[in-house]
């Protein structure tokens, strides 16, 4: 009986506040009346935020001063900027060349179908409430606009008092379609003056673009109003080429994982065992870290070297040591160190110091390392340069020859965060491509970690910093890090790679990376170093007891110029 009250109460009527006559309509109409293909074709263009997005910073998402469209209309936090729209539908009134309520009645005739179409969520509101709010934030979105059609110098003394407004207006989910914004615009012009409602609308979302984007760059692409869906859609086509274009120049294999599932390093089993961590350590394993020491040796010093070649590999030493070498390699210890030590010595004969290959030839699987870069400091440190470019996000390129890496110049303001967070999560839900902002976010996500990052950039002129400090400066690309997913975009991946490798020829890096690899993070190597040190003191001591080394130090010559002092 509990159960069946607690079910009734939940999803009745009276408790969501809906009429029952007003819902059975608009079932009727949606099933009976709107049987048109098209409307069937129209692509969903408005959505909600994933939510794993969402939950990074909700205050980036969701409206705070002013809502459009139905998703946040009726929230009391922004219901009170109503009056504010209705002064705006009287003002636009004035100025349009048929009545206000003609438009609605027109736009409730042949619209609402393809207005409901375009949101995801289902609109549960009355046809008559959702075109006056549609027409009444149109008005409202048309009038704060108007100001971006103007010169420059008009707009710059409104900014500072627009600035919260500017944020909303570029939410996921806070979009109106824009074929209802330019056919309002059609009506405030009289056929006699001869003006182009998509020419007028386009130059204000262009004045607007420039206000938003944190880019500089020199040529604008050429974006039609009538491919733009709505205005994050237009402010999206300024920043990434259409699909067209992305097509000849980028290919994209997205990589589904998620950012808390990633490891800092992870080492390829090469043998193909599947007990490697429970072993001691796998020859192969020391087989690379003997490799990596002959390499930085044997490029250090070819003088040096080819003395250590002749007392090495003297007659002498070699008779001398090849049978003792025989009885302690097969020690069960040693036997481990046998096959690295061995290849050593090998290229140590050898003419070239040539790295020798892995026990198998198989293609390793990416490891993070490949899908990161180093931070700018560490870069700076390693001799790679950093030069700003007036362009957008596809000007990122990296010069092997001059070992610089040249990045666009970034505005950022208070109002940069929510824009690019925004174009990211709309990028998410729409693109059928790679996801190219998505990849730049991570791409200075990764590159700026500290404020002295921030800084280096800031006084490189990469950076142009409007916020209070260089420190909130990486706090906003490191508070991006959260994405739906990895993806990979061929030309800044290229970059990525190529300072990758430019960093990596460095010997500082090349021994932080040694001594990480196999020293700090092996304890199974630093193990068998302890064993065999501990076998060593073994050793002392067993031949300590047998002969006395007393008695075999007293026979040893004495070192010259000592004598005095013993006296």
């Amino acid at each position: 009986m509990t159960t069946s009250s607690s079910f009734s109460n939940s999803y009745s009527f009276s408790k969501a506040n809906i009429d029952q006559d007003e819902w059975v309509e608009s079932m009727r109409k949606s099933i009976v009346e709107q049987d048109d293909e098209e409307i069937g074709k129209i692509p969903v263009c408005i959505f909600t935020v994933p939510a794993v997005l969402l939950a990074t910073d909700p205050n980036s998402y969701i409206p705070q001063q002013v809502a459009l469209g139905p998703f946040h209309h009726w929230r009391p936090e922004v219901y009170d900027m109503q009056r504010y729209k209705l002064a705006a539908a009287r003002r636009t009134q004035k100025h349009m060349n048929i009545s206000f309520e003609r438009i609605v009645e027109v736009m409730k005739k042949n619209d609402e179908a393809r207005i409901r179409a375009c949101y995801h969520k289902f609109i549960d509101m009355s046809p008559d409430a959702l075109i006056w709010m549609m027409a009444v934030d149109m008005a409202f979105l048309l009038e704060f606009l108007v100001m971006y059609s103007m010169k420059e110098e008009d707009v710059t003394g409104k900014k500072l008092s627009h600035m919260a407004i500017l944020r909303d207006l570029v939410m996921v989910e806070n979009q109106i379609p824009l074929f209802l914004v330019k056919t309002m615009l059609k009506h405030q012009y009289k056929e006699a003056e001869n003006k182009s409602a998509g020419e007028t609308l386009k130059k204000m979302l262009t004045g607007l673009y420039h206000e938003l984007s944190p880019f500089q760059e020199q040529e604008l692409p050429e974006v039609s109003i009538d491919d733009c869906d709505h205005i994050l859609d237009f402010l999206y086509h300024m920043t990434v080429p259409n699909n067209k274009e992305l097509h000849h120049q980028f290919h994209h294999d997205a990589i589904q994982i998620e950012h808390e599932g990633i490891t800092e390093h992870q080492l390829v089993n090469d043998d193909g065992d599947d007990d490697q961590e429970n072993s001691f350590a796998k020859p192969s394993d020391l087989r690379r870290c003997s490799n990596f020491i002959w390499t930085i040796f044997s490029k250090s010093n070819a003088g040096l070297l080819k003395i250590f070649k002749k007392i090495i590999f003297g007659k002498a030493v070699t008779v001398v040591m090849k049978f003792p070498w025989k009885i302690l390699s097969s020690l069960p210890i040693l036997k481990l160190m046998k096959g690295p030590i061995e290849q050593m010595l090998e290229n140590f004969r050898g003419e070239g110091g040539e790295q020798s290959k892995d026990d198998t030839n198989e293609m390793k699987t990416p490891t993070i390392e490949e899908i990161t870069i180093p931070s700018v400091i560490e870069m700076a440190k390693a001799g790679i340069l950093f030069s700003p470019v007036n362009g957008g996000i596809f000007d990122i390129s990296f010069d092997v020859v001059t070992r610089t890496l040249y990045l666009p110049v970034v505005e950022l303001d208070v109002n940069t965060e929510v824009y690019l967070r925004n174009l990211v999560a709309y990028e998410a839900c729409v693109a059928a491509g790679p996801l190219v902002v998505a990849r730049y976010t991570e791409l200075m996500n990764g590159i700026i970690d500290t404020e002295e990052d921030a800084k280096y950039l800031r006084e490189r002129g990469v950076v142009l910093n409007h916020l209070k400090s260089d420190k909130e400066v990486a706090d906003l690309w490191n508070g991006m890090s959260k994405s739906v997913k990895l993806t990979k975009v061929e030309k800044m991946d290229k970059v990525i790679e190529e300072v990758n490798k430019m960093y990596g020829k460095t010997w500082r890096v090349k021994l932080s990376k040694f001594m990480k690899t196999y020293v700090f993070a092996s304890w199974k190597l630093l193990t068998l170093l302890a064993a065999l040190f501990l076998l060593f003191l073994t050793t002392v001591q067993a031949f300590c007891s047998v002969y006395s080394c007393a008695r075999v130090f007293r026979h040893l010559p004495e070192i010259p110029g000592t004598e005095g002092g013993a006296e």
